[in-house]
């Protein structure tokens, strides 16, 4: 086979992928949601900047194989990241499943290529994630750190997983909640491509109101982030990469849940519900995930956060991985990198101690916590 490795900085061109990214997309059995054409292009649209982009693609004749989508930045040193940003809970590479280590060794050097002077960081990538293939064949300098946690359960059905609980206690009081929420008469609509624009809006109007007064992730309010949902989410809702289900009560939508799916990974994204379902003793989380475990296949992930509500059903921590690649001629910004990760970790352990000591003097009853 020979393989022809692109370097795509062109928006349209970017635009223009879409058929040949949802065959590559389709058969990487690795790929999680985050990295569909459709959320990664609607991203871009909200939040690329131009001529940053740096999309690294590899083909068979007409075929796509290999893709990294990428984009420059520029502090706090020069770097291809991925596309996708912080609102995308897994970063990755697409390799097809079809192509073995020739295919990885031409996207690992198109992208050595691609990087020039700048660091290559692979931020949130799964383990078992296809960037993996690539780390292993880089040539040059590398380092890998963990990055953020993420709870993961089985696919299975919701009875399943009330049987993980720990205790019987603990499993009659969930089954309880299931029986309150039917006795309440709250009823799902799984909402068609057409209506998806409407129930997004819906879901992020409730969303505000549900953190009312409390502190929420500002960019989930902005209109650059609804946009971003409502071109994304249509399309993969139409390919069977998300389901977008309505919560009713008396007729009124109450909640509205996103839930993003790929070949092997579901996870719930981003829900908002009415302060009423609590006032009426409904258990939101337990409804939430009721309806997400009926769309999941393969394993079910929390996606990143360590909740106390998450670890109540018992899920296995999985920490993703971020994948630093240099070139000799860029290894001191691998080194500068390194240290700066490993100075907030020590940062972030000095501010929790200080936090539990605080927690522990007021506790002793100094009274100035």
């Amino acid at each position: 086979m020979t393989y022809t490795p692109e370097l795509v900085t062109d928006e349209d061109a970017f635009a223009a992928l879409a058929p040949h990214w949802a065959r590559l997309y389709g058969n990487c059995s690795a790929a999680t949601p985050f990295q569909s054409h459709a959320w990664l292009h609607s991203w871009w649209l909200s939040y690329g900047r131009r001529g940053r982009l740096r999309l690294v693609v590899v083909r068979d004749g007409d075929e796509l194989v290999a893709a990294a989508p990428l984009t420059l930045v520029c502090r706090p040193v020069p770097s291809l990241v991925p596309i996708g940003g912080a609102i995308s809970d897994y970063g990755d590479v697409l390799l097809d499943d079809g192509h073995g280590t020739r295919a990885v060794a031409a996207l690992t050097e198109a992208l050595a290529r691609a990087a020039r002077t700048a660091l290559v960081d692979l931020r949130e990538v799964r383990p078992g994630g296809a960037a993996e293939r690539v780390y292993e064949h880089w040539s040059g300098p590398r380092h890998r750190v963990s990055d953020s946690l993420c709870l993961e359960l089985p696919a299975v059905p919701m009875d399943q997983l009330v049987a993980r609980l720990p205790s019987g206690k603990s499993q009659q009081r969930a089954r309880a909640k299931l029986r309150r929420l039917a006795a309440l008469g709250v009823e799902r609509h799984v909402v068609a491509p057409g209506e998806v624009d409407k129930a997004l809006r819906r879901l992020l109007e409730l969303h505000a109101l549900q953190w009312r007064g409390r502190k929420v992730t500002a960019e989930h309010l902005r209109e650059r982030f609804r946009l971003h949902l409502v071109r994304s989410v249509e399309p993969m809702v139409r390919s069977g990469d998300a389901v977008v289900t309505e919560f009713r009560l008396d007729d009124d939508v109450v909640a509205v849940d996103l839930t993003l799916r790929s070949h092997g990974l579901t996870g719930g994204y981003l829900y908002g519900a009415h302060p009423c379902l609590r006032e009426r003793r409904a258990d939101v989380a337990v409804m939430l995930l009721n309806a997400t475990s009926e769309h999941a296949h393969g394993t079910l992930s929390l996606l990143r956060g360590d909740e106390p509500y998450k670890r109540h059903w018992r899920p296995e921590p999985v920490v993703n991985q971020r994948l630093l690649l240099a070139r000799r001629r860029t290894a001191a910004l691998l080194a500068a990198t390194v240290c700066d990760v490993a100075a907030r970790r020590r940062g972030k352990e000095l501010l929790r101690r200080r936090a539990e000591w605080r927690r522990g003097r007021g506790h002793d009853g100094d009274g100035r916590s």
